[in-house]
């Protein structure tokens, strides 16, 4: 078995006072927080697709980035020394979880038939890695959004022959899913959008996607696949306009279609920010409609208005985003996965781990204030007395469903001197600091 990653070994929680940026100075695995280790609650997950597949390339500059399987060029070895640098990333990082799309771990063929034994040979060899180790699989997802047969989208084209081949391609995709024990798959709409409405008939288009989606749903209890089925909402890019746009748009679309008892949301911070939401909005939004399942952990720049997917560090992001999970009970089957990239002028393998150990910290370090939030109840105590009202004379009829247009006047009429207490946003957001700074 090649080691990959020689210039580190095991990384070692060393705490706040250590100075090695190859060590944790918050996440202390088997700390417990709230009952739960930091391990059970984070559930962190490396992505495929960027850490073993991103090469640094842009569109204004060729790939970057120096890897140490860079001179194999048979495409099948170079996907099987990839699932061997995986694992020995994710055990040295001590992450239990990993993601990937099917086109990330096996190249394709010239036939789907051919492409197919292509993944069932690297299935085979993650199954056969995965007996001896302790990473297991978070989720699994296919690939309708790079190959050219996909430039009018998948399931949402104008053309029915890609529509069929996004289906056999998700089938397999499932089935490697299920072999492999993920405990999710994921559906992200990469082209299920459009360019222009003078071309697009969108009726079809969404009546198509939910379409395939019951057959997905379908295929999955005829092979027995009992993980949970997740939507990752984007805005858009690479189209102009993703049906998916954000948590209220998807939410709104399960429950046009007869899909909101079948899904949940997995939730990517900087796919908010391209919403012009709050990271917290959206984790919020699905958590209070029952529909958080998992999170894609990175984030974006607010200067720059595309995807950049860079490595989780803002704290404020992180003790927000935990708060939002904690308050929601926690992952049943999701976890924090890193769609994160290394810049592009972090190139060399050892900036992988110094960005993964940056996003893990930044988690614990929010994981750990997000309890202190809830632990202390001050800030549940504050909403509480804010909305106190409705919990007695005609606020509670009004949310009792008692008070109707005509009663309300009449109280209005007697009362019509309204007067307001004060948010204290300011004073919140001191206490926020406070939790933050321990």
């Amino acid at each position: 078995m090649t080691e990959y990653f020689k210039e580190t070994g095991k990384v070692q929680y060393e705490g706040p006072k250590s100075d090695n940026p190859l060590a944790f100075k918050f996440y202390d695995e088997n700390a417990v927080i709230g009952g739960k280790t930091m391990k059970e609650h984070l559930r962190f997950a490396v992505a495929y697709w960027h850490t073993f597949q991103g090469t640094g390339s842009d569109p204004f500059g060729k790939a970057t980035m120096v890897r140490p399987w860079d001179e194999i060029s048979d495409p099948m070895e170079l996907a099987e020394a990839k699932v061997e640098a995986n694992f020995e990333l994710c055990e040295k990082l001590g992450v239990p979880y990993f993601c990937f799309h099917d086109r990330d771990i096996a190249p394709e063929g010239a036939t789907l038939r051919e492409t197919n034994r292509n993944l069932d040979k690297i299935t085979g060899l993650i199954k056969k890695r995965m007996k001896s180790g302790k990473v297991k699989l978070l989720w699994g997802t296919a690939n309708l959004f790079s190959h050219p047969r996909y430039v009018h989208g998948a399931s949402t084209s104008c053309n029915p022959e890609a529509f069929a081949y996004a289906a056999a391609q998700v089938k397999k995709a499932l089935e490697v899913t299920k072999e492999l024990g993920g405990e999710n798959y994921v559906f992200w709409g990469g082209r299920e959008g459009y360019e222009t409405l003078l071309n697009t008939d969108m009726k079809l288009e969404l009546e198509n996607l939910a379409r395939f989606l019951h057959m997905a749903v379908d295929y999955a209890r005829e092979i027995g696949f009992d993980g949970q089925f997740l939507i990752e909402p984007k805005p858009k890019e690479p189209t102009k306009h993703q049906y998916d746009f954000d948590v209220a748009s998807v939410i709104g679309f399960l429950k046009t279609y007869g899909l909101d008892s079948c899904f949940k949301l997995n939730i990517e911070a900087n796919h908010a920010t391209l919403a012009a939401h709050t990271f917290q909005h959206e984790l919020k939004l699905a958590a209070i409609n029952g529909m958080l399942g998992s999170v894609d952990a990175n984030r974006g720049d607010l200067l720059l208005g595309w995807d950049t997917d860079q490595f989780p560090t803002d704290l404020y992001d992180t003790t927000l985003a935990m708060y939002e999970i904690l308050k929601a009970g926690g992952f049943k089957k999701g976890g924090l996965n890193f769609d994160a990239k290394v810049r592009r002028a972090s190139f060399e393998p050892l900036d992988m781990f110094y960005a993964h150990i940056a996003g893990m910290d930044a988690f614990a370090k929010g994981l750990k204030a997000a309890h202190r939030i809830i632990e202390d109840g001050k800030l549940d105590s504050f909403i509480s007395d804010r909305y106190a009202g409705y919990k007695r004379g005609i606020g509670k009829k009004i949310t009792e469903g008692k008070a109707g247009f005509a009663e309300l006047e009449k109280y209005a009429m007697a009362h019509d001197q309204v007067a307001n207490v004060s948010g204290r946003q300011e004073m919140l957001e001191t206490m926020l600091n406070m939790y933050i700074q321990g």
